[in-house]
């Protein structure tokens, strides 16, 4: 058999085809490391790491100044010519989205219309000096609004007792609400700040695609159901807290009879257009030089039809003029979370980068900025931002322009605003959920490709609707830890096999031209080991538990030795002493029998009826290539490796990393059981090692070794025959 896994092996070695030759000695980590000395590298410590960090010089202050202005560096390669226009063209587009959307969110977020202006205009001002993306659109983002809202209504409510703050006396309830808007936007400022000064961006990466997926979608239930209300024209009083949308849905369809039908006929006819003209600017952006601004032109329209009509006296339609730190946290992860992926998207597209921590920095001056000019929270919305790439954008400059067309509005051309319904602001917020809300559509493609993941979006989802977006997010984010922990406690492990004629080894399940040897276990585990999965991988990994094994030799070499004592068992030739490896009489450790004269097949049947379990592997190969990191609980664990080896099982360690075999000897791994020369370069070096141990034994001493016991009913007993070419390698059939 090891004949043939060598013929196998070599088979790669003829240069035909496309076909690569390879020669080389076999290599075990020692072997290597004696051959190839290593480069000593000065690792730096802690105390160095903190003294680089507080050294500064001029090229050290220079990039740093470079990195709190990007603006510095997208400037000095401005094109006037090419991009000026585009710029302008783009932000004049952007600016005429952008007031819709700062009017109808600031509605979502229970304040008073004119307030979505000031943060369409003022965080956008900071951001075109600290931001990273070129292309991204600064100001009010749906779901943002709506957890400005929840804070809102429950510090400020409609109905009911107020918090007793201080600042509150002498104020109407708009004002209050403003109040707490701007507070919990300045404390989501500061901690978007402090963590981009700390350089923890990374955080971020803790919210995965599918738990955002499953998070906006379901901030776009909420969002639907807090603009029924403006749609239907009724008086319902804003609700937070879990459930909230079951009681707002109650409170609406308690009233429904109430339905002011000329909100209802303005918003369906606006929902309807708008939807229609979306599809089209979808289907013909090639051909749009702009795509079409619907919104713009349908609440123009929408003023002019109140205005003429009086809806406000006629129809008595609305028109839009007339302790927060817990919840200021997820808003700043929320925040900064989707406004980086839509940048990051934007970056890949135009090949340039964008920096996480400087993007934290951003956002939190600009919603610090803001919140003192009485904005609230900003981040970016899709839609806007893909008006502002679409309509061709290149720089900041274009987010710079569609805030001087905010301020125009806001100081110019605002009263012509006036008679615009708010209905019309929320079926303009309906119609532009349906890309949020069409993400129900990713559930059945997650069921068949991962159903974790698909686990993750359900239980956000269903979360972030009944309890609310602040605790849905946070249920979220543990339902993702917890597929993450069972990801790396209960990983998929295989059994590997060598694909014949090359030195490649799969799973054994996935393919039939393989060749196994007998009696040899390859092992691959795909996760790090640490305490959690320490115990499955050991469970896992032959089938059989060693110490058990080793207890019934251990009891079985007892009784031998009471018959030996005995004179039940006979034995016949010199005596010669085995190799053993302990004098600890322990049944959890191998016993010494020096004064035993042979040793023993196991796999064979013994005397006296004596029963031990057969072991049918010889060699144990473990394949660390995807092992990323042990801790202590693991390499506690690893140790029982020696168990296999005190029942005569070869254990190998193949493909580990530096860092992790460092560690191995920095933690006092190795003993007089478990050696550094059971470690190797690849599986293939190994699986060569141990198939030229068999060749030799099969080629030398072990070719014709066996001594055999037989019975001997003469002499009532057991006796042992013995050959000439007898070593202490040889084992007995009893």
């Amino acid at each position: 058999a090891a004949s043939l896994f060598w013929k196998r092996s070599l088979k790669m070695l003829r240069p035909t085809g496309k076909q690569y030759v390879v020669t080389r000695p076999l290599y075990s980590e020692d072997a290597f490391a004696d051959e190839h000395a290593k480069v000593r590298r000065q690792r730096k410590t802690t105390r160095h790491h903190v003294k680089d960090y507080f050294t500064w010089n001029s090229k050290r202050v220079k990039n740093a100044a470079l990195s709190l202005l990007p603006i510095v560096g997208w400037m000095r390669i401005y094109r006037l010519k090419e991009w000026l226009l585009s710029d302008i063209v783009s932000g004049v587009s952007t600016g005429l989205v952008a007031v819709l959307q700062g009017l109808a969110y600031a509605l979502l977020a229970s304040l008073p219309a004119w307030y979505g202006l000031f943060t369409a205009f003022f965080p956008v001002i900071v951001y075109l000096f600290l931001g990273t993306s070129r292309h991204i659109s600064v100001g009010a983002f749906p779901v943002l609004s709506l957890m400005v809202s929840a804070v809102v209504t429950r510090m400020v409510p409609d109905e009911g007792s107020l918090f007793n703050i201080t600042g509150f006396q002498g104020l109407s309830i708009e004002e209050q609400r403003v109040m707490v808007a701007a507070s919990v936007t300045f404390l989501m400022g500061l901690m978007q700040l402090a963590m981009g000064l700390l350089q923890i961006g990374f955080i971020v990466m803790y919210l995965s695609d599918t738990l955002v997926s499953g998070f906006t979608t379901a901030a776009a239930v909420h969002i639907l159901v807090s603009q029924l209300k403006f749609v239907l024209g009724l008086e319902v009083r804003g609700l937070s807290g879990p459930l909230s949308i079951i009681y707002t849905l109650q409170k609406i369809f308690v009233q429904i009879e109430k339905t002011n039908m000329c909100d209802l006929a303005t918003s369906l006819v606006i929902m309807v257009v708008v939807f229609l003209v979306k599809e089209l600017n979808d289907r013909y952006k090639a051909k749009l030089p702009v795509p079409i601004p619907v919104e713009v032109i349908m609440t123009v329209i929408a003023c002019g039809i109140s205005y003429a009509f009086d809806f406000k006296e006629k129809f008595k339609v609305d028109v839009i003029i007339g302790h927060t730190a817990v919840e200021a946290f997820p808003m700043a992860i929320v925040g900064f979370a989707v406004a980086f992926s839509v940048a990051k998207v934007y970056a890949v597209k135009h090949d340039y980068t964008i920096d996480g921590n400087q993007e934290l920095i951003a956002f939190g001056a600009s919603n610090i900025f803001g919140a003192a000019f009485k904005s609230f929270a900003a981040s970016t919305a899709l839609s806007r931002s893909a008006v502002q790439e679409s309509t061709g954008g290149k720089t900041q400059i274009a987010g710079l322009i569609s805030a001087l067309i905010v301020m125009v509005v806001t100081l110019a051309i605002g009263f012509l605003l006036e008679p615009l319904p708010k209905s019309v602001l929320g079926a303009v917020v309906i119609v532009n959920l349906k890309g949020m809300l069409m993400q129900v559509c990713d559930v059945p493609y997650l069921w068949r490709r991962d159903r974790p993941d698909c686990v993750v979006w359900l239980v956000t989802c269903l979360a972030s609707i009944l309890l609310g977006l602040d605790l849905g997010l946070a249920v979220g984010l543990g339902a993702e830890l917890i597929t993450v922990v069972f990801r790396t406690q209960f990983p998929r492990c295989s059994v590997l096999a060598n694909i014949t004629g090359t030195d490649i080894y799969k799973d054994r399940k996935d393919y039939v031209s393989i060749y196994e040897p007998e009696g040899v276990k390859i092992f691959r585990i795909p996760s790090p080991i640490f305490f959690a999965n320490i115990d499955f991988f050991r469970g896992k990994l032959v089938g059989f538990n060693p110490l058990r094994v080793l207890r019934k030799r251990n009891k079985a070499m007892r009784t031998i030795r009471k018959l030996l004592e005995k004179g039940e068992l006979q034995i016949s030739g010199p005596i010669e002493e085995c190799e053993h490896y302990s004098n600890m009489e322990d049944l959890d450790k191998p016993i010494d029998f020096k004064d035993l004269p042979l040793r023993v097949n196991w796999n064979s049947d013994l005397p006296a009826n004596i029963q031990v379990p057969r072991v049918d592997v010889h060699s144990l190969i473990l394949d660390f290539s995807a092992v990323s990191f042990l801790d202590i609980s693991a390499l506690k664990g690893l140790k029982a490796i020696k168990e296999f080896i005190w029942v005569e099982v070869e254990v190998y360690i193949v493909a580990c990393d530096a860092h992790i075999l460092e560690k191995l000897h920095s933690c006092m791994f190795f003993d007089e059981d478990i050696k550094s020369s059971m470690f190797f370069l690849t599986l293939h070096d190994a699986m060569l090692h141990q198939n030229g141990l068999v060749c030799g034994c099969l080629a030398g001493r072990h070719s014709a070794i066996f001594k055999h016991i037989w019975r001997c009913e003469e002499a009532g007993g057991y006796t042992v025959s013995h050959k000439s070419d007898y070593t202490p390698h040889s084992f007995v059939n009893i």
